[in-house]
């Protein structure tokens, strides 16, 4: 929960240092100095140029919230997070009740596969005569 909780406050950070430090968006295009390539066929395909050779700015654009909303998500991601740090640690596996529950799982199954289809149908039964107000048999 606190790793969540931390990522999600790290792409908040970096959305906001993109902001704070976009130059004016430029044009896109890579040049390889070679001029003779530089029409594009339609019939061509195109070919995506490796994220080392263009560093493009992205244009962000305005914010999509607003710094109230921001602070307030904040606030209660903030909350969210100490509550999940004081929370109590899971209960210790008790080897005893493991054995237990695996020794009764099968005799369990036996058990709801001969007679849960006969409960269901009896509480289906007894609603629906509660419900139209005529008992079904």
């Amino acid at each position: 929960m606190e790793d969540i909780l931390a990522s999600i406050k790290k792409v908040i950070a970096e959305e906001k240092e993109l902001r704070a430090a976009a130059p004016p968006p430029l044009a896109v295009g890579v040049d390889d100095g070679d001029d003779a390539d530089d029409v594009l066929e339609l019939d061509d395909p195109v070919v995506a140029a490796a994220p080392e050779k263009v560093r493009v700015p992205v244009d962000l654009g305005p914010p999509l919230t607003s710094e109230e909303a921001v602070g307030s998500s904040r606030q209660a991601l903030a909350e969210l997070q100490e509550v999940a740090a004081a929370a109590p640690p899971p209960p210790q596996v008790n080897a005893f009740e493991t054995m237990v529950r695996e020794m009764i799982r099968p005799m369990m199954k036996e058990w709801l596969d001969a007679h849960l289809s006969d409960i269901v149908d009896d509480h289906v039964r007894r609603e629906i005569g509660r419900i139209t107000g005529t008992p079904l048999n």
